[in-house]
């Protein structure tokens, strides 16, 4: 042999020698949209310092790049962009992807029309990628997602499985912290006000509900099904008054919900804190601003956005990152 064959430089060692991680280093190199200029031109000069030659094939399926990705909202109320938790997912979403050339897509798949649609970009990769929230059960999109050969990421876990990539807050752990703050308090006959049982997250603060006065040694029966909404949240408690009109204290899964039901407690007579004390969850702008301010458990919910995002760009740069479940915590304010 006349000439001794070169070793192939790697992906790693490009990325070390520009000083960015590995993901950025690919997306540079298969020409991908969402990089800033400055990590771009550090790429760049490592290729070129080190004789970097990418595989061709890897390179020609990445670059077949659409330009947006999608947050996609499966549900049958038209109004749910109208829930500020939804609002704020989407700032944090919004907050990563502006780093990136990446264009936004709001998609809300409430009609058989808008479930088509968002089922066409599943199956003919019509987006980089898409953000998927508020699956229920039943939901076949969810399935689609899972099979399909385009980046996915889900907001929360759907009830009936867990799929390989999601973001989701401890909504268990959280229900069973404001449960037990009503126990601390010396409330005994807690109800609840659950959300919609085919998402995993009412499944889960309904079981956390459960677990928190079960550790009491006290009656969980005081329960109606509700489903986010703040209309929701006021019949809910209007059921629980007729059927219950011993209660003293609700644990409800929304502060939507929380927000209609204590308008149908003042309505009622029933002072807050004092007949009955109440607790919501999410700790959306709004919670503080109720009459009187509501103790709620707060997930980061722009954090939830800004995490799928980052999971989404980890995807489609051809990464592999595991699932993420947010802390919760207990805000103690004037309902309870």
């Amino acid at each position: 042999m006349t000439q001794q064959a070169r070793r192939q430089v790697t992906l790693d060692e490009v990325a070390e020698r520009a000083g960015v991680s590995r993901s950025a280093a690919s997306r540079v190199i298969n020409n991908a949209p969402h990089v800033s200029r400055a990590k771009r031109e550090a790429v760049q000069r490592a290729v070129t310092d080190l004789g970097y030659v990418p595989n061709a094939t890897a390179r020609a399926l990445a670059t077949q790049q659409v330009g947006a990705v999608v947050l996609a909202i499966s549900s049958d109320n038209p109004q749910v962009f109208a829930d500020p938790f939804f609002a704020e997912v989407a700032v944090g979403v919004n907050s990563v992807l502006e780093e990136t050339e990446l264009e936004l897509v709001l998609q809300l798949a409430t009609s058989t029309r808008g479930q088509t649609r968002l089922e066409q970009v599943l199956r003919t990769r019509q987006a980089d990628g898409v953000m998927l929230m508020s699956m229920h059960g039943d939901d076949p999109i969810a399935r689609l997602a899972e099979e399909s050969d385009i980046p996915v990421v889900f907001g929360g876990s759907p009830v009936n499985f867990e799929p390989k990539y999601y973001v989701d807050a401890d909504n268990r752990g959280g229900a069973r912290l404001a449960t037990e703050h009503l126990v601390a308090t010396g409330r005994t006959r807690i109800a609840t006000i659950t959300g919609r049982m085919d998402e995993g997250a009412g499944t889960a603060r309904y079981k956390g509900y459960q677990e928190a006065l079960a550790m009491a040694g006290l009656d969980a029966s005081r329960v109606v099904y509700g489903d986010f909404s703040e209309e929701s949240g006021g019949r809910a408690m209007e059921q629980l008054l007729a059927e219950h009109p011993d209660l003293d204290a609700v644990f409800i899964a929304s502060d939507q919900m929380a927000i209609g039901a204590m308008r149908v407690l003042k309505d009622a007579g029933q002072a807050i804190p004092g007949d009955v004390a109440v607790v919501g969850f999410n700790d959306v702008v709004l919670a503080r601003h109720t009459d009187p301010p509501l103790s709620t458990v707060s997930q980061p919910i722009q954090s939830l956005g800004r995490e799928m995002a980052r999971m989404l760009l980890a995807l489609i740069a051809g990464e592999s990152p595991t699932p993420l479940i947010l802390p919760t915590k207990l805000v103690h304010r004037a309902t309870s």
